[in-house]
């Protein structure tokens, strides 16, 4: 009852108690206690809350949000990671995967053996593994196979051993971090600038230089014959012959004394400026010319995605050069081989008159990055169904293991946005669309969890087997981050602030990612972080499907 003549049920009563706790734990989630907050994790502890003090939702109508918001969260984080997911096996991402995934499977060996050996139900198992590495896609796992076998109120069970373990899991993190810089007197300034010198040795920054052509090898040589330019890497774009600039074309001749603007890879311009001569006095960019423009155009045509630049050859058919593709946030240095993807942007050099018909070609509609387009999502999700039921054998379990909700969209989303379109349809999700579907997503979850755990949450903690379940989470949250820290600092040699983004990544903790970033000022964290995250945020939620599955006989 709200008040005299006032009453909610159904739907009404749901979506107060949803908001309530949404916005109550959205709330306590921002508040910082020594420079650490609950985040999203406050929404379960106000769910808990009042669930504890009575409020309740229909079953039916808690079912559908939990399960809907699990599905958008784990969707939205697919479409995020996607692009990146095979990439990041890739050179030095696949030892950090595996040190990633040994993070997860100690966790899980661990939990498994207190259920086998310390006599922890599976149920409890199960929730203090999830807690204890604050992920919930693996929580709901976790109650999705226990309802599959038929396990009486095991999702209750979950859920609160999840909401005792979760504190100490976002704490545990940071004591790794900080016990590992102290212990071995690491210098996290030091750390940046070897990160930084070790990136710019493998992946050099792209940029740009004016040459003089001197060398007299090269006097009277048409480019198409130079072929140490295609083995060194870089791109003439345009070159000032005779006072005046135009675009660099196949059969143009070198002379003595024309200047080239070159893009490429900074390690490799010096042996450009020993091929054809020194850095020039000018700079062809600055110098005004009516001939030659360039411009920044976008890709979102969907005719042009997946095609190369090879293929397109936009220098023969329009005598214009694509310089610089700048994709995801990274310059890249194109070729003949690269191909395009939606929302590519493109630094295009030519004249300018054909400018509006190059924008034609590749769409350079600015608004449509930020337009959500809505049937790709539908479709993805629908898709994600599917593959979630389908039952899938595994050597030595009793029954198939199922990717479920959570699962079967995640991997259809990563899937998907790896392959970036499928004719006319664009698997690509705005930034801020993707922010809000992720949040909305978490947050219905959690609030549904919390409240139905919320009933004999504080009794389970004073009376119940609570406080050894905190106990047994602590165990599960710091035996594997201790052991992959101290072996990936003392054997690996790795850098302790990629180290520290990857500790982040295994236990898929946002807070414990912006802490490891707050140690310095480095990029080397965030991007350890989301290599491992996509392979990490699959092993969470099959590993308790497999512990389910091979226990529970």
């Amino acid at each position: 009852m709200l008040g005299a003549g006032m009453e909610l049920h159904g739907a009404a009563q749901a979506l107060l108690v949803l908001s309530l706790a949404a916005a109550l734990g959205l709330g306590l989630g921002q508040i910082q206690v020594a420079g650490v907050r609950l985040g999203v994790g406050g929404v379960l502890f106000a769910g808990i809350g009042l669930g504890h003090l009575g409020l309740t939702i229909d079953p039916t109508m808690m079912s559908f949000a939990r399960e809907f918001g699990l599905v958008l969260f784990v969707y939205a984080i697919g479409v995020s990671v996607g692009p990146g997911f095979f990439q990041a096996f890739k050179k030095d991402g696949m030892a950090l995967n595996l040190m990633a995934a040994s993070v997860v499977v100690l966790g899980t060996l661990v939990a498994a053996g207190l259920h086998l050996f310390a006599g922890l139900p599976l149920p409890a198992a199960l929730g203090v593994l999830a807690g204890a590495v604050t992920n919930t896609p693996s929580l709901a796992a976790g109650q999705e196979v226990m309802g599959q076998l038929g396990a009486q109120g095991a999702g209750i069970v979950l859920g609160q051993a999840y909401a005792v373990a979760y504190p100490f899991g976002i704490v545990g993190i940071l004591l790794t971090m900080l016990g590992l810089r102290f212990i071995f007197g690491i210098d996290p300034k030091a750390a940046s600038a070897a990160f930084l010198a070790a990136r710019e040795a493998a992946h050099p920054t792209v940029m740009t230089i004016n040459i003089e052509i001197a060398n007299p090898a090269v006097f009277g040589c048409r480019v198409r014959d130079l072929d140490e330019l295609r083995e060194i890497g870089v791109v003439l774009s345009r070159v000032l012959h005779d006072g005046s600039q135009h675009i660099v074309r196949a059969d143009d001749v070198l002379a003595k004394g024309d200047v080239v603007l070159a893009v490429g890879p900074k390690s490799r311009l010096g042996r450009l400026t020993r091929l054809l001569g020194p850095v020039a006095k000018i700079d062809l960019k600055t110098m005004e010319s009516h001939d030659v423009v360039w411009e920044r155009m976008v890709v979102t045509r969907s005719d042009v995605l997946g095609k190369s630049l090879g293929e397109l050859d936009f220098r023969r058919s329009h005598g214009m050069v694509v310089s610089r593709v700048n994709r995801a946030g990274h310059d890249l240095v194109p070729d003949a081989h690269l191909r395009l993807q939606f929302a590519d942007a493109l630094t295009v050099v030519g004249e300018p008159s054909q400018m509006p018909a190059m924008s034609k070609i590749l769409g350079n509609r600015a608004k449509a990055l930020q337009e959500t387009q809505m049937v790709p999502i539908f479709v993805g999700i629908a898709l994600g169904m599917v593959l979630g039921s389908v039952p899938i054998m595994l050597p030595g379990l009793p029954s198939a293991v199922k990717l479920g909700l959570a699962g079967g969209p995640l991997l259809v989303a990563i899937l998907l946005s790896r392959l970036g379109h499928f004719g006319p349809v664009v698997w690509f999700m705005t930034p801020a669309a993707n922010h809000v579907m992720r949040d909305l997503g978490i947050t219905l979850f959690l609030s549904a969890v919390g409240v139905k755990a919320g009933a004999g949450f504080v009794d389970t903690l004073v009376h119940g087997a609570g406080l050894t379940w905190l106990m047994w989470g602590m165990a599960v949250t710091l035996v594997p981050l201790a052991t992959v820290a101290l072996v990936g600092h003392l054997w690996l040699k790795t850098n302790y602030l990629t180290l520290c983004g990857l500790l982040a990544g295994s236990m898929t903790d946002p807070p414990a990612l912006a802490f490891a970033q707050g140690l310095a000022s480095s990029e080397a964290a965030i991007l350890s972080y989301a290599t491992v995250y996509p392979l990490v945020m699959v092993l969470r939620i099959v590993a308790p499907q497999v512990v389910a599955l091979a226990l529970w006989m």
